[in-house]
């Protein structure tokens, strides 16, 4: 059964096999990752084509005798002020990945942390007082080794967070928040003892998902 140390001490925590021992899967990892940058995306761009920008009700100028090239409206892409030729519209880029599909890419994902040794336990207990950036940044001294890390919480330890969301190149996240994208974005993850439980049930298919 693979193991996660508590940072900050002598003392490790068992990891569940179920959702820390499985065998990675690339392609349903990228294909979440993808579902997941994709429902990011706004997709309000917006450009006007030539029936929408204004002006070129009439003809610029006759059609013969002037020594200029013929011109039927100003509204022509080709003029300055017209409009776009297949410029971006708004549009919606989700799609959908099942359900099951979500869960086993989530478990590859955090199996990986696990057999890299790139996952930590966070000991909540002494950031109970005021944050403490100074503290947090002592506790991931040298095992962050200057990558990025995620740092996983619940919504009753949102205090926590006060203490790492100004160090370089950490995240802090909710554990039912945390998607794919952000575990394999990061260099290493960090989870309180009940953020861990959240990601476990969620791997297992304990704990309720929303769809993509």
């Amino acid at each position: 059964m693979p193991d996660a140390p508590v940072l900050g001490t002598q003392r490790t925590v068992a990891l569940e096999q179920s959702a820390f021992g499985a065998r990675f899967n690339g392609q349903l990892v990228h294909e979440s990752v993808r579902a997941e940058l994709a429902a990011r995306r706004r997709g309000t761009a917006s450009t006007k084509t030539r029936g929408n920008v204004r002006g070129g009700g009439s003809k610029p100028w006759r059609q013969k005798g002037t020594g200029r090239a013929r011109a039927g409206s100003s509204r022509s892409p080709l003029w300055i002020g017209g409009g776009t030729v297949f410029g971006p519209q708004p549009r919606n880029y989700t799609f959908k990945v099942n359900r099951k599909e979500r869960r086993a890419a989530l478990r590859s994902a955090l199996s990986v942390h696990a057999e890299r040794g790139s996952l930590a336990v966070l000991d909540v207990e002494p950031f109970g007082g005021p944050p403490s950036t100074k503290r947090a940044a002592e506790l991931l001294g040298d095992w962050a080794a200057g990558g990025s890390v995620l740092v996983l919480l619940t919504e009753e330890q949102a205090p926590v967070a006060l203490s790492f969301r100004n160090l370089a190149r950490v995240s802090v996240l909710p554990a039912g928040e945390a998607g794919i994208a952000d575990l394999v974005g990061a260099s290493r993850v960090v989870a309180s003892e009940a953020a861990l439980r959240e990601l476990t049930a969620r791997a297992s298919g304990a704990g309720a998902e929303e769809e993509v």
